[in-house]
């Protein structure tokens, strides 16, 4: 039995998903900025992603934008946000993802901005009046904080830390690659400039991504070269990758209660089972507290083992289970989680992340958990 519990680095193809892309890579070839019937059909097939993609988020389809992933999305929005805007000081965490930390890293080397950096708890909490006091001092400031974190899946309350920048007017990015296509977004209402979204986290093709950012927050482009995607993105576009990520997060919104009461269940058997079976387990950040973190995330601490120590991840995938011990973005990296750093986690043990999506089921967390219990082995 092969087992894939690794799914904040990416899902699994949804079928319906590869369908929709198929036409574009077989028949519907045109070059979508050729005047020609071939290039205008595509044309129409982009731009009718793009209205899906808005209709579905409750934003204007021109606040949308298409890009090659979140990674893309996010430097997009902070350099691009930053220079647009005058901005003169970020504040962000140091638990989020490099995306966002290494290009307001570079940015506050240069010297384009003063970076803040916000204290987290041992459980990866940030504490709102210190953003508040940040704010207060610092006019020109852009403030990014991510939805859910994707090594932990703590939540952080979009509203409240908007409420908080509007009153500042500060300008307020979060990376939402963990959430959209997995919780309802009503960017209409939702006190945030910009967002971002990764196709391949919920069942679309890696490659794909867009962001948003809030019509009356306009930005310059991040990448120049021709007047793709209404000036803000030169190159001619991914066709088949736009066409295959708004017919993912369509078949995300379809049903994403039921989903979500699905995966909830398999995240909590999976608690329950190594409470069971693991003497001593224990779970980093609120990934086990099912009302305050990503409800597709678990990630666990084990007991000290030294035949396990460092090796875990390599045995579970002897045993056939695919997980992570941290970011995949940084897969093969020698360093380790700088999310677990920053929650002071206790080096001697080692730490999983276990993610699921729709198409896991009960039977391969009791398998997963069988497998993990053979190979574990409390020292004394």
């Amino acid at each position: 039995m092969k087992v894939y519990f690794d799914n904040a680095a990416t899902t699994a193809m949804d079928d319906r998903v590869i369908e929709s892309m198929l036409p574009f890579m077989r028949s519907h070839y045109g070059n979508p900025s050729s005047v020609h019937s071939h290039g205008r059909e595509v044309r129409s097939a982009i731009e009718k992603s793009r209205k899906k993609v808005a209709e579905l988020l409750n934003a204007s389809p021109s606040e949308i934008f298409f890009t090659s992933g979140g990674t893309e999305a996010d430097n997009t929005a902070l350099v691009c946000g930053i220079e647009s805007h005058g901005i003169t000081h970020a504040i962000t965490s140091p638990i989020e993802h490099h995306a966002v930390l290494h290009t307001l890293e570079v940015l506050a080397k240069k010297g384009v901005v003063k970076l803040s950096l916000l204290d987290v708890n041992d459980k990866g909490e940030i504490e709102l009046s210190q953003l508040e006091e940040l704010l207060e001092t610092n006019p020109k400031t852009l403030v990014s904080l991510m939805h859910a974190n994707n090594e932990i899946g703590n939540l952080n309350d979009l509203e409240r830390i908007g409420g908080l920048t509007k009153e500042y007017g500060a300008f307020f990015h979060s990376d939402t690659v963990q959430t959209v296509g997995h919780f309802v977004h009503d960017l209409k209402n939702l006190p945030v400039d910009a967002i971002v979204a990764g196709g391949h986290k919920f069942h679309g093709p890696k490659g794909s991504g867009f962001l948003f950012v809030r019509k009356d927050k306009k930005i310059h482009p991040f990448i120049h070269g021709g007047a793709q995607e209404r000036n803000m993105r030169g190159g001619t576009e991914n066709v088949i990758g736009i066409i295959g990520i708004a017919k993912a997060l369509e078949l995300a919104y379809e049903d994403m209660a039921g989903h979500r009461t699905q995966i909830e269940r398999i995240k909590k058997h999976f608690i329950e089972k190594l409470y069971q079976e693991i003497p001593g387990v224990e779970f980093n950040g609120l990934s086990e507290d099912l009302a305050n973190s990503l409800y597709t995330v678990l990630n666990v601490s084990l007991p000290p083992s030294d035949s396990n120590r460092g090796m875990l991840l390599f045995n579970l995938d002897l045993e056939g289970i695919s997980a992570s011990g941290g970011s995949a973005c940084s897969s093969g990296a020698t360093v380790g989680s700088h999310v677990l750093r920053a929650l002071n986690h206790n080096p001697e043990r080692d730490s999983v992340r276990f993610s699921f999506s729709r198409f896991n089921t009960v039977e391969e967390v009791d398998f997963a958990v069988g497998k993990l219990k053979e190979l574990y082995t409390v020292e004394a």
